[in-house]
């Protein structure tokens, strides 16, 4: 029998990592959606009144197997892949959008949807089963259930083809990040970088077959500290130039054509479904409704932060030929200047501030917070399985010890394992049967390795992003909503962020690094003037931060509003959508978009200016508890009780307003960043 197929007996029936082979997933899979399409049979077969019970309800239930397995493929195919997982995939992907088309395309079962839709007045729903009922009934119509036949066949080759493509953007940017190697012999081209860097570099060498030298790579713990803290220019800009030319480079791993024909079939299926662009199609399921609002919301940062931004460009360019005689600064200079600057006018640096910062330390530091906010306990399991030996996992308790989630963490980087940091979940949260099944959540980072002779210590940024995936795991293991599909992370995705952003602000302040942030030899705490640094700096250069995060939601949103049949040159695209936001030279033969995972392969396309709406969200948040004070719980259990565990059942300015007590104040980012005066 597939272990997939059975129900688990692990601890919490927790996924059965060390039983399941690859093998096992599409026997599997295809076994799950047969099921779930016997389930469906039953709900059309139905000749009993249609009620929200018997219909939209019963779909809600259909497929849990099919969701469970599909969940474990692809969570492993981003943070333990292997050459048989990508090989499933080309199968496996298709035959779940090819099951989801089954689904949205149904006329019969759609016809009983809409029954139940055009009579919801005369059914005694809750809030939560008005937002289901919506959900469900506005799924069918946005994936072509108004479609004729014709319609429904080509938007189901869209759908097919472009699940394929994703997979193939994402493979060939896994595969030139790990190809790429930059060996370094003398020893004096290692002159700016920090010893657990240099020996970090000497580790990759070694398991890649060149002892005695030091290896760089595009996995971010070795490419960010290079760029940042090394002296030798020439190589600075070739480890650039390969982290900038990621799909780029024609061959067999160039992104440029997929990603021209992703954006194609994008907009030719929300014009079959009726709307004007990808963007318009997106953003009806958005705070921010249409991509009018978007460049408005951007245009308005852009304005505040461009005069910061130009004399911040202006103050390195002179720094950088005051100190070292630089004619003409480069997109290779910015990282390594900037922190010299920073240095120089903060006297801090991630250096300085690493030995404070040991990983397990900083773990203990967030489970601290939750437990000061939130009143959960983290226990480490040793029972559970986990899919790499590196992973730990915990039993989260609240402080009458009742069990409330499963917590997994995987922290390092390995061949097998996609750049970046991301939340995710193996089981969601839902109540079945009148038992609340709850969730297992995980948090995927690549933060720097301990090596012989350190443990892992992390740089300041790293510390900000594991508070940031904690803060979208909290709102996995905090969910308590009656249906899975809107529950924990499932709301509208420029709400989504919310939770996790919010989370970035306790780790600026001085209540909150006093908990856990100590020296790792001397177990000194992190001294006050530091944390005052930490804070005074933390502003540094937020022009051309912002700006650079404009200029990543302008070139989303330019692919998807607008037609991309017009992009010829991907380059010049580029360079027209952001050169009011780049102040340095252009580099010939680089580009965003061809590595872009998070609009190409990742789920965000549209959707990138996300990140800076929710920091209008939880920047005007924060100012709440800081008026409170940072662990209120009575402030804490507002953010609990009517966002973290409401998940999508209500409309997210009705949940932020039920928390806030208004609408949020955008001037609240900008006060933060420094571009508004206070």
């Amino acid at each position: 029998m597939n272990i997939l197929l059975n129900k688990f007996t692990t601890p919490f029936e927790t996924v059965p990592f060390n039983e399941i082979k690859p093998e096992d997933f599409l026997p599997a899979v295809k076994e799950a959606i047969a099921a779930a399409k016997s389930r469906i049979a039953d709900i059309k077969n139905n000749k009993e009144t249609e009620t929200f019970e018997n219909v939209v309800e019963a779909l809600e239930n259909a497929g849990p197997e099919v969701d469970l397995i599909s969940g474990i493929f692809f969570n492993l195919h981003s943070a333990e892949t292997n050459d048989k997982i990508q090989a499933i995939a080309k199968d496996f992907s298709p035959l779940l959008t090819e099951y989801g088309n089954d689904i949205s395309l149904d006329a019969d079962l759609f016809k009983k949807i809409k029954k139940v839709w055009d009579h919801k007045e005369n059914f005694n729903l809750s809030a939560e089963q008005k937002m289901l009922l919506e959900k469900s009934y506005k799924s069918f119509v946005r994936n072509g259930a108004l479609l004729n036949d014709a319609q429904k066949e080509r938007l189901r080759e869209i759908s097919t083809k472009l699940s394929t493509l994703g997979l193939k953007f994402g493979d060939h940017i896994l595969k030139e990040t790990n190809d790429f190697v930059m060996l370094i012999e003398d020893k004096k081209d290692l002159e700016g970088l920090s010893e657990d860097v240099i020996e970090a570099a000497a580790m990759t060498a070694k398991e890649k077959g060149h002892e005695g030298k030091w290896a760089f790579t595009l996995q971010y713990p070795s490419v960010i500290p290079f760029l940042t803290y090394a002296k030798n220019r020439e190589l600075r800009h070739k480890l650039w130039l390969a982290n900038s030319t990621k799909g780029f480079k024609d061959g067999e791993t160039d992104n440029k054509e997929i990603i021209k024909e992703i954006a194609t079939l994008r907009h030719q299926k929300a014009n079959l479904l009726g709307y004007e662009s990808h963007a318009h199609f997106i953003l009806e399921e958005r705070m921010a409704s249409n991509p009018k609002t978007v460049f408005e919301f951007l245009d308005n940062i852009v304005n505040h932060a461009t005069p910061a931004a130009v004399k911040e460009t202006e103050e390195l360019r002179a720094y950088a030929k005051k100190l070292d005689g630089i004619e003409e600064l480069q997109k290779w200079d910015t990282a390594y200047y900037a922190e010299k600057l920073k240095n120089e006018k903060f006297q801090v640096n991630d250096e300085m501030l690493r030995p404070y910062f040991k990983l397990e330390n900083v773990i203990d530091g967030v489970f601290k917070v939750a437990k000061n906010l939130y009143g959960l306990k983290f226990e480490q399991r040793f029972d559970i399985p986990v899919y790499h030996e590196d992973v730990k996992t915990y039993e989260v308790l609240d402080e009458n010890g009742k069990h409330i989630s499963v917590f997994y963490a995987d922290f390092h980087p390995r061949a097998g394992k996609r750049n970046g940091a991301w939340m995710t979940s193996f089981r969601g949260q839902k109540i079945d049967h009148g038992v609340n099944v709850r969730p297992h959540v995980a948090i995927v980072c690549n933060f720097t390795k301990p090596t012989p002779t350190k443990p892992s210590l992390l740089g300041f940024d790293e510390v900000v992003t594991l508070f940031h995936e904690f803060g979208h795991a909290l709102h996995g293991m905090l969910a308590n909503t009656r249906y899975e599909t809107l529950s924990g992370t499932n709301v509208y995705w420029d709400f989504v962020e919310l939770p996790s952003q919010i989370m970035e602000n306790w780790a600026y302040e001085k209540e909150c690094l006093d908990l856990f942030a100590e020296h790792y030899e001397t177990k000194e705490k992190i001294p006050a003037d530091l944390i005052k640094k930490i804070k005074d700096s933390s502003s540094f250069l937020e022009g051309r931060a912002t700006l650079r995060q404009v200029s990543f939601a302008t070139i989303d949103m330019a692919w998807h509003s607008a037609n991309p049949d017009q992009v010829k040159d991907i380059e010049a695209f580029e360079t027209k959508m952001t050169n009011k936001m780049d102040f340095l030279p252009a580099v010939k033969g680089t580009s965003i978009s061809t590595a872009f995972s998070h609009i190409f392969a990742g789920g965000y396309s549209a959707g990138y200016y996300s990140y800076k709406w929710a920091e209008v969200l939880d920047a005007d948040a924060f100012e709440f508890f800081k008026e409170k004070g940072i662990f209120n719980r009575d402030v804490a259990n507002k953010f609990k009780d009517n966002v973290l565990s409401k998940g999508g059942s209500e409309h997210p300015m009705n949940l932020y307003v039920a928390f806030r007590g208004k609408q949020p104040n955008p001037d609240a980012l900008l006060r933060r960043a420094g571009l508004l005066a206070k």
